[in-house]
């Protein structure tokens, strides 16, 4: 049995619980024997094609829809995973699962990869104002990383960020793949998706897609809108987070009101490709984010994104080529939305070679994943039955 590992799955959207969820539905249709770890969520019905085993959980305060596990507390589940024969445990954070991970690791004596896919420190500097207790959890963390057989980092950029926290070991890249790159389905042209979507094919459509929270620059990216008032477009929030209802405040008190949406949380990925297809841009200037599935699911749609120069989310942009960069300033993000609103050929042709050169199926992920974990297995010179 495979076991993939995160402290957040769907209905949960973000960009690893959708990572976590397609690992372990490509390697279960691929390989067989794939089965998930992860916090129980209230009144939800896993009706995946492998099992998802839950422990118990309690909300994390302030990051609703976010909880904590307290695996150690589940009997019946601890002896569930005592009984499950592991060849392979895989965490994809080193919070409550990956401890859960890295114990099965120890008593099984089997590999344990662990991926390194978040700024941590970021997170905690919000809810915790003591650095001395920042740095503290940040170097437990880092520990928990030195226990791994292998670590993973998915885009060369996010090395940066596990060595500033204190990681010296050997990492290896492995990309995160995109769900959407193998839809060929002529209904999801801009055309057919703005229609559906109740958009003009003149319609100036910007998209973010992702948590609604502070660190992701969301702040900044309402405030380039002011600036582009004038301007005829409309714009599209997608997600949830702790920020939603003082984004809202704040679109509502710059009288963008008759220009941005929130449409809320998408679990539906149909619906969601709609959204990407119908943009002409999409805008993400975090520097807080490692390697955004959005970004790749966006250029999966042809539609290209807007990035911060310099920060790790731009490691695989091409500036003008496969998309665009801006500098850490509002005015110059909103310029820069403007110019290429007046110039769409140019957005066009970025689009699809953001189509080409970004988005990687899971499919052809997971094979190359498969390798590398017989790889790693022999290794560990492990024989399962």
């Amino acid at each position: 049995m495979i076991g993939i590992f995160n402290d957040s799955f769907p209905p949960i959207m973000d960009g690893v619980a959708v990572a976590a969820k397609n690992y372990a539905y490509w390697l279960n249709k691929k390989v067989g024997n794939t089965c998930v770890i992860t916090p129980n969520s209230p009144d939800v019905v896993y009706n995946e094609p492998y099992p998802v085993y839950g422990y118990t959980s309690l909300p994390i305060p302030f990051r609703k829809p976010y909880r904590y596990g307290f695996p150690y507390v589940d009997r019946q589940f601890m002896q569930k995973m005592e009984r499950i024969p592991f060849k392979l445990v895989h965490a994809h954070c080193p919070f409550s699962s990956g401890t859960i991970a890295m114990r099965v690791a120890r008593q099984q004596n089997v590999p344990i990869i662990a991926t390194f896919h978040s700024k941590y420190r970021q997170d905690f500097e919000r809810i915790i104002p003591n650095k001395f207790i920042v740095d503290y959890i940040i170097k437990n963390i880092i520990k928990f990383y030195d226990m791994a057989d292998e670590v993973w980092i998915p885009q060369a950029d996010v090395e940066d960020t596990i060595r500033e926290y204190g990681y010296k070991g050997r990492v290896e890249v492995v990309d995160n793949g995109n769900d959407f790159t193998s839809d060929n389905d002529d209904t999801l042209t801009k055309e057919a998706s703005r229609h559906e979507l109740g958009l003009s094919a003149e319609d100036n459509v910007l998209l973010f897609v992702g948590q609604h929270i502070w660190e992701k620059n969301t702040g900044f990216i309402i405030n380039a809108l002011e600036i582009l008032k004038e301007m005829p477009y409309k714009m599209f929030f997608v997600g949830t987070g702790y920020a939603a209802d003082e984004m809202k405040e704040m679109v509502v008190r710059k009288g963008l009101s008759g220009k941005v949406t929130f449409i809320g949380q998408i679990t539906d990925r149909d619906i969601l490709k709609r959204y990407y297809a119908a943009a002409d841009l999409f805008l993400f200037p975090s520097k807080y984010d490692n390697a955004p599935l959005v970004v790749r699911e966006s250029a999966a749609m042809k539609t290209p994104s807007i990035l911060m120069a310099g920060s790790t989310s731009a490691g695989i942009i091409n500036d003008g080529f496969n998309g665009f960069l801006s500098q850490d300033s509002i005015y110059d993000f909103a310029m820069t939305i403007k110019n290429l609103i007046m110039h769409k050929d140019i957005i066009g042709k970025v689009g699809m070679n953001a189509s080409r050169t970004i988005a990687r199926s899971w499919s052809d992920v997971i094979d190359e994943v498969e390798c590398r974990y017989n790889e790693i297995i022999d290794r560990k010179c492990v024989y399962c039955v």
